[in-house]
């Protein structure tokens, strides 16, 4: 249904409706990573993604122990925002061929997933304190900082895939500025000495005149 429908008549119908849509979310994020991990074309990505797997099972078993601390039982309310990010980077795997491109996508897709888990946890945190369910903050305090922590991550690895091309290409023309500097001053030294040997012809001609 999402996280706004027509059954939310106060802010506590709408935290436990965001701790199920979250719990739905983390779920299918389970589902969904292992044909990312197996799709990633570089050793580093892949790691980065297993680890971020068993992140998103501890963070499965926390929303578990919030909803115990409600004395409800664990459930998932569908979520089609999380489906439609999900499926975004479904497609994206299926018609990307070159594989640095396909690991930058994966990279974008991970991180699509990484800031709607942030607004939501957020959002969590927020109305639990207002709420006075204490005993929620720092379950729900720890994942989002994992969370943080995986979007830094991840960020870095888009660097250090993506930007060596661009800084190759600055270096190679920061060589070819330097050759081509060393070149002119080179040329501009042998002007000068040149000028300077017909300078001194010219002073010798005249003195003997």
């Amino acid at each position: 249904m999402g996280l706004f429908t027509k059954d939310i008549h106060s802010l506590e119908d709408l935290y436990q409706h965001g701790l199920q849509d979250i719990y739905y979310a983390e779920n299918q994020i389970v589902k969904s990573l292992p044909k990312m991990i197996e799709t990633a074309p570089h050793g580093e990505l892949k790691r980065g993604l297993q680890q971020h797997l068993r992140e998103t099972q501890d963070q499965v078993r926390r929303l578990e122990q919030v909803f115990k601390l409600h004395a409800q039982d664990a459930r998932g309310d569908k979520c089609p925002a999380i489906d439609g990010i999900i499926q975004e980077g479904d497609d994206l795997m299926g018609n990307v061929d070159d594989q640095d491109t396909l690991g930058a996508g994966i990279i974008a897709a991970a991180q699509a997933v990484e800031h709607y888990e942030i607004t939501r946890y957020g959002a969590l945190i927020a109305w639990a304190k207002e709420l006075g369910h204490r005993h929620d903050v720092p379950l729900l305090t720890r994942t989002l900082n994992e969370e943080k922590a995986t979007d830094k991550k991840l960020t870095a690895l888009a660097e250090r895939r993506i930007n060596p091309r661009s800084e190759k290409g600055t270096a190679r023309g920061g060589h070819a500025r330097r050759r081509a500097s060393r070149s002119s001053n080179r040329a501009a030294a042998s002007r000068r000495k040149t000028g300077s040997k017909a300078g001194g012809k010219k002073k010798a001609s005249a003195r003997r005149a």
